[in-house]
């Protein structure tokens, strides 16, 4: 379980989280909405640690993060994996050599054999057998995602944060990777976090979906019930992103 209370964090005057309070139950899919700019990805880096609240706190699984050492950070970051914006592929090297980097370079030590087979399963998972040795240049956008999502798996997480996985992405495509994010929640019932700005998703995926606004959480609840409600900010997002 994630449990953020009260969580405050501004750069400069800028005031981007004004006490953010949710949590996040194990299993769950949790989508996390909001105009550009409001704090949707500054919130998800909290999460793992990369930044550093001002006040309030992020618990995971009963720990506060900011009072981990180092070395349980580290930990900590390994019960997580992460899909980028943009991916965040290495052009020069190959799929499969994309994918095995954290175990590679993780304290646990893998023989190359078990690597391979990580990486094949994981590939496997996500539906792309078969691409271990081609470079990101001869991927499309989705297949990117895919590889990405593949790297993020290849721990095994237990939570699994998406910044903005469909952005760049075609209609179809885009169906594609909301359906393999569900597929893959409940097959291996794993606790995502999704950063987007895109209705479609949240209907697609969501269990639960939660609004951001003026640094704060200004709706959560059920896609439904963000979809039918008459409350005007909500309605002005929902129009603006939908057009």
């Amino acid at each position: 379980m994630i449990e953020i209370n009260n969580l405050h964090k501004s750069f400069g005057s800028n005031n981007v989280l004004n006490g953010i309070t949710l949590n996040i139950e194990k299993g769950e899919t949790l989508v996390i909405i909001g105009r550009s700019g409001c704090g949707k990805s500054v919130l998800i880096k909290n999460i793992v640690g990369l930044l550093s609240p001002d006040s309030g706190y992020v618990k995971v699984e009963g720990k506060i993060v900011d009072d981990l050492s180092i070395n349980e950070l580290y930990q900590l970051r390994r019960k997580f994996g992460f899909l980028f914006q943009g991916s965040a592929l290495f052009d020069s090297l190959t799929v499969e050599e994309n994918v095995s980097l954290s175990l590679i370079e993780s304290f646990d030590k893998h023989s190359k054999s078990e690597i391979k087979k990580v990486v094949s399963e994981k590939l496997e998972l996500v539906g792309l057998s078969g691409t271990e040795n081609l470079k990101p240049s001869e991927l499309s956008g989705g297949m990117k995602k895919r590889v990405g999502l593949a790297r993020a798996l290849v721990t095994n997480p237990d939570y699994i944060l998406y910044d903005e996985p469909t952005t760049g992405l075609d209609p179809i495509m885009s169906d594609s990777i909301d359906s393999l994010i569900k597929e893959l929640s409940n097959k291996i019932n794993v606790t995502s976090v999704v950063v987007t700005h895109d209705m479609y998703s949240v209907k697609n995926v969501a269990d639960k979906v939660g609004m951001m606004h003026d640094g704060k959480i200004y709706f959560l609840g059920k896609p439904v019930e963000l979809s039918s409600s008459n409350d005007q900010v909500i309605r002005d997002f929902i129009r603006r992103t939908e057009v």
